[in-house]
C-alpha cells in the first residue's frame, strides 16, 4: 500500500497545502479518500486521471473535504465518453442529493450538460472520443455509509465508525483499511472518542486532524470535537498505532516554530513514528528506518 497526501490543509485557504485528500495505491488499484479544494489538482500531479479513479470515499460533508468532487465526477465523465463504470462513492447519505443538485436535470450545471449532451460539436468530440449517443448524464453510483459498515474486496477490507465532529450537524465518519499488508486509519474529522481509538487500535498508520495548537482553540463549556496537537497524540498512543501521520492544519500550524514546539510535545504523549504531513508527500504504509545522510 502506497499514500499520498493530497491535501494536508482545512478549510482555511492555503497557497501551500490544497484542502483534505489522500490516495491510496494498492496494487493496481487506486482508492481516494475526500476530495477538497485543490486535492484534484495534486491528484492530477500524481499522474493519474480521474478515468483511473472508480472508487471514492468520504468521511464527510463539509466542503473542505468535498468542493473537488464535482471537478472529479465531471471530468472523469466528460473524458470516459461512456466507456468507463459509474464512479462508485461511499458517503453520508446527503451525497445523493448533492449530486442531484449538481448534475440532474435543471441542477447546477444544466447549462454545461445540455450543451455538452445536445449540441453538435460536443457531440461530435464525444463519438471522437469513442462514445456512443445518445449521451447519458453523470451517474455516480452512491451508497449511504453507516457506523460499523464493512466494504471488502478480493484486495481490500474497509471498516466504518461514526466519529465525533460538530454533533448533530454533520455526519461524521473515520475508516480502518486493511490488506494484507497492514492496516491505515484515516480519522476523518474527530476529536478523541471511543470510535477512532477503538477503529484504529494497533494500525500500522494512523492519519488523523491536526487542526490547531491544543487550547487555543476551544467553543466554551463545550467537548472539543476536532483534534488539536495533542488530541491526535492522545488518539495515537490510546490505539497504539505505529505512525502517526498529522494533517489538516490551519496557518496557525505553520507559524515559525510551532511545528517544532507541537511535535515535541506530541512525542511526550506518543513514542511511536509522527510525521508532520506535507502536500504530496508520498508515504509507505511501513516507513523505512532513517536512510544514511549519502
Amino acid at each position: 500500500m502506497k499514500i499520498t497526501l493530497l491535501g494536508t490543509g482545512s478549510p482555511v485557504p492555503m497557497a501551500n497545502r490544497a484542502s483534505s485528500g489522500y490516495l491510496l495505491e494498492i496494487g493496481d488499484e487506486i482508492l481516494v479518500f475526500d476530495h477538497g479544494a485543490g486535492a484534484h489538482a495534486n491528484f492530477l500531479r500524481t499522474g493519474y486521471k480521474a478515468t483511473d479513479l472508480n472508487t471514492i470515499f468520504f468521511s464527510h460533508l463539509h466542503t473542505d473535504h468535498c468542493l473537488d468532487y464535482a471537478r472529479l465526477v465531471h471530468s472523469r465523465w466528460d473524458q470516459g465518453a461512456g466507456k468507463i463504470p459509474d464512479l462508485k462513492v461511499y458517503a453520508p447519505a446527503y451525497m445523493q442529493r448533492m449530486t442531484d443538485l449538481l448534475f440532474s436535470e435543471n441542477g447546477v450545471f444544466q447549462p454545461d450538460l445540455d450543451g455538452r449532451i445536445n449540441s453538435p460539436g460536443s457531440q461530435r468530440v464525444y463519438l471522437n472520443r469513442g462514445g456512443v449517443l445518445p449521451r447519458s448524464r453523470p451517474a455516480p453510483n452512491i451508497t449511504a455509509l453507516y457506523d460499523t459498515m464493512e466494504v471488502e474486496t478480493s484486495n481490500w477490507k474497509i471498516t466504518v465508525r461514526e466519529v465525533m465532529h460538530q454533533p448533530g450537524y454533520i455526519e461524521p465518519y473515520a475508516f480502518r483499511i486493511e490488506t494484507d499488508e497492514g492496516a491505515l486509519v484515516y480519522s476523518g474529522d474527530t476529536g478523541p472518542c471511543d470510535a477512532i481509538i477503538e477503529l484504529a487500535q494497533g494500525a500500522d498508520m494512523l492519519i488523523n486532524m491536526c487542526y490547531f495548537v491544543t487550547g487555543t482553540f476551544k467553543p466554551k463549556g463545550k467537548t472539543v470535537t476536532s483534534s488539536g496537537h495533542k488530541e491526535a497524540a492522545f488518539i495515537a498512543n490510546e490505539a497504539s498505532v505505529k505512525t502517526l501521520v498529522a494533517t489538516h492544519f490551519t496557518p496557525q500550524m505553520d507559524a515559525p516554530g510551532v511545528k517544532e514546539q507541537c511535535l515535541a510535545e506530541m512525542a511526550q504523549m506518543y513514542s511511536g513514528r509522527i510525521i508532520w504531513g506535507e502536500d504530496m508527500m508520498k508515504l509507505p504504509l511501513n516507513p523505512l528506518e532513517i536512510p544514511h545522510a549519502g
